[in-house]
């Protein structure tokens, strides 16, 4: 009991870093927006990501942080927030490696892919990798809270994969290469530390998911005290 409670510990203080960290990542973007919207989105601008423009190229960096108006920025927040607190509550480290796989490969494939001088600013890159992350990362890592997890995504935020698909006026090649980083990123950020083998009995799903509440402090014995 004394080793569940641990565990159980140790998953809280993540999702409660999880939680600030999300919360300090928004409080960055809207606090960017402001000097952002007063100019102009000047910052949009000249921080976006042209495609096609080697001098744009660290842009990758700086582009998920900067939206073209208010309406941009809120429409992504929301989503932002529940995905990146769903890909980080296993583990803050992880996920700040997570989050930077999906900014680069997002904004290089945009920055391939794009038509003529675009430019391409806004973190949906970010939340459709998160989204994709958050999918497949039960899979990985064997963890069947996080494939219920992924299946309810999937299905409340079904109309995100629309986003994935060409549009006018809307950057969807970053939708689409940050949504597939999050799929190779459950893959590479996979949990490679061995798994502790299951009791005898019961057997099959059924002790895999008791086995998966009990780390958590949520099995028949109650939290340990």
């Amino acid at each position: 009991m004394e080793a569940k409670g641990r565990t159980a510990e140790i998953m809280i203080d993540e999702a409660r870093k999880a939680f600030w960290v999300m919360v300090g990542f928004l409080a960055l973007i809207w606090a960017l927006h402001i000097p952002n919207a007063l100019s102009g989105y000047r910052l949009s601008y000249e921080h976006g990501v042209t495609a096609h423009d080697p001098a744009s190229l660290p842009d990758i960096a700086s582009a998920p942080f900067l939206h073209w108006d208010w309406g941009h920025l809120q429409g992504n927040s929301g989503p932002l927030f529940i995905f990146g607190f769903l890909a980080a509550y296993r583990g803050v480290a992880k996920f700040l490696g997570v989050t930077g796989f999906i900014i680069v490969i997002s904004g290089l494939g945009a920055w391939i892919t794009a038509g003529g001088d675009t430019t391409g600013a806004g973190a949906s890159g970010v939340v459709f990798g998160y989204f994709g992350y958050i999918l497949v990362r039960g899979l990985f890592d064997r963890h069947l809270i996080d494939i219920a997890v992924g299946v309810v995504m999937a299905l409340s935020f079904a109309h995100y994969f629309a986003g994935l698909l060409p549009q006018e006026g809307i950057g969807w090649q970053c939708h689409l290469f940050g949504f597939l980083a999050g799929l190779v990123g459950g893959w590479v950020f996979r949990d490679r530390r061995p798994r502790t083998a299951a009791p005898a009995a019961p057997q099959g799903a059924r002790s895999a998911l008791l086995k998966e509440l009990d780390d958590l402090g949520l099995g028949q014995d109650g939290p340990a005290r």
